[in-house]
């Protein structure tokens, strides 16, 4: 039994169900506006895509049950917050509707190499992520201050305090030109500003409700990108 109070075998059946809905529900995205399986860039991106979540699994149920289970809780108790998933979530679906339509009717033309260099960014970012479930306990989806949460300031949180987002953000961006699309830039770059207003809602949180958190904030100045912001 975690602390979450989920049992093992629950927390199980959870993790799998969403990966069950997630894989052909991102198939269906990426490869109907293709019209098309012939689309290498879709299958390469699925692989980099899928590939570091179904590798990180083991090692979460194992090590770290409780941050999977916090993971698998997806809504929001702010109305901030609310908002910033709503929108947020327009614009990732333009982000990877829109290279399918553009591999139908040819708007760019992005080389191999810069696919595949794209591709490299994605796993990047997927490392940092993966990286803060290893140092931070705490990282869950929704925004909240859980009972003995304390400061992390190890590993990326020593550089800067959003660590997972600028992961997320470096995944977001690189991803439309790893599924060979220059226009499906332009709705993931929205998403940036929208994680920009949850995080300033955020940081209100911690500084709050998280002790330590303000001294923290003294200490790493930068929220996603040293020296930048």
């Amino acid at each position: 039994m975690t602390t979450t109070g989920l049992s093992q075998n629950r927390l199980l059946v959870m993790v799998f169900s969403r990966v069950a809905l997630f894989i052909p529900v991102m198939f269906v995205v990426i490869f109907l506006p293709a019209g098309t399986l012939a689309f290498w860039e879709g299958w390469l991106y699925l692989a980099v895509l899928l590939g570091p979540a179904l590798a990180i699994l083991p090692w979460m149920l194992k090590h770290s049950p409780d941050l999977l289970a916090n993971r698998m809780r997806m809504k929001e108790k702010a109305r901030t917050q609310q908002w910033v998933v709503s929108i947020s979530g327009v614009f990732m679906v333009a982000a990877y509707v829109l290279p399918g339509f553009d591999f139908r009717w040819g708007w760019s033309d992005v080389s191999w190499p810069v696919v595949l260099a794209a591709d490299g960014l994605v796993v990047l970012g997927y490392l940092l992520v993966i990286r803060v479930f290893q140092v931070n306990r705490f990282a869950s989806r929704v925004v909240e201050v859980r009972q003995a949460q304390t400061v992390i300031d190890t590993g990326p949180y020593a550089w800067v305090r959003h660590p997972m987002y600028t992961g997320t953000i470096l995944m977001y961006l690189a991803s439309p030109v790893a599924l060979g699309s220059y226009w499906a830039i332009l709705p993931a770059l929205l998403i940036v500003p929208v994680l920009a207003v949850r995080i300033l809602d955020e940081e209100a949180l911690l500084h709050r409700e998280l002790p330590g958190y303000t001294a923290y904030t003294a200490r790493v100045r930068s929220r996603l990108f040293p020296g930048v912001w």
